[in-house]
């Protein structure tokens, strides 16, 4: 915040564009409002209603000091209705994450591994695990490894490992054969691996927009979700974090009857275009 402040005094801009529920978002909003720089949201009104999420409270607070609000669904729209932000303020926008996969897709690459390990298009797993309530409990994240490891009926697993998991995987006496752990993946080469798995586990929320777009089949590891189009349009179902939960789940996707999913309004790769006309429009008025 004390560097950000330097630079607006430094320099003042028109506005401070803001993005996602970083802390570094919501400090970076609260320094622009306090030297009266007007504050621009994207990726505005997203909410969990948990608040044991850090990132749901970097969203309350960056939503409570906004003047504008740019938006990925309807959902969000409403959120902030319900919050009493005028609608005028309000600008239902779409998915820059999707603006960024599409632009990207002819560009994604296969990591090094695929070919040493033979991995076949829809024949292997990917997850990602690193929230608290799934890995930082080594008997709890050593279940679910094993549920993963048994429920997808003997194929590989990738799994690119948090920081935060390696702590804890570095004291399991052991994990299921098939899972393979490997490196945090670069952008283009973790694509490609959700692009081609046959299905993705993760407790994140950004790779469920990814998997919805991708088509997907999407089993996520948590019992609320701060992006619900992705369940209720998309690919992705919410399974829990019960290890249990994980082989019925499995078992329907192996026989055929996932969801197809669709993609939702507006992720359509423009929305940083709309999000520029708007500010344009805004700021020049």
């Amino acid at each position: 915040m004390v560097g950000y402040e330097r630079l607006l005094l430094a320099r003042r801009s028109d506005c401070c564009l803001v993005v996602g529920d970083v802390t570094s978002t919501m400090a970076c909003a609260i320094t622009a409002q306090k030297l009266h720089v007007p504050v621009a949201h994207v990726e505005a009104g997203i909410r969990s209603w948990d608040w044991t999420m850090p990132e749901e409270i970097n969203r309350l607070v960056t939503d409570s000091v906004t003047n504008w609000f740019f938006t990925t669904s309807e959902h969000a729209n409403a959120n902030l209705r319900r919050a009493g932000i005028d609608e005028r303020r309000i600008f239902f926008v779409g998915n820059t994450m999707i603006d960024t996969l599409l632009g990207n897709m002819p560009r994604l690459r296969a990591p090094a591994f695929v070919q040493d390990l033979g991995l076949q298009p829809g024949g292997y797993f990917v997850i990602t695990l690193h929230r608290p309530a799934n890995v930082d409990s080594a008997d709890g994240l050593a279940c679910l490894l094993q549920a993963i490891g048994e429920g997808v009926r003997g194929l590989p697993v990738m799994f690119p490992v948090h920081p935060r998991t390696a702590k804890t995987l570095r004291v399991l006496p052991g994990f299921p054969a098939n899972i393979y752990l490997v490196d945090p993946q670069p952008y283009l080469e973790f694509n490609w691996l959700v692009k081609h798995a046959k299905g993705v586990i993760t407790d994140s929320g950004g790779i469920t927009e990814e998997t919805t777009v991708m088509g997907v089949p999407c089993l996520t590891l948590r019992d609320n979700t701060e992006r619900p189009e992705t369940v209720e349009l998309g690919t992705n179902e919410l399974i829990g974090t019960t290890p249990a939960n994980l082989k019925p789940a499995l078992d329907r996707l192996f026989a055929g009857s996932w969801k197809q999913g669709s993609v939702p309004p507006l992720w359509d790769g423009r929305t940083g275009e709309r999000i520029v006309a708007h500010l344009e429009r805004l700021l020049l008025a």
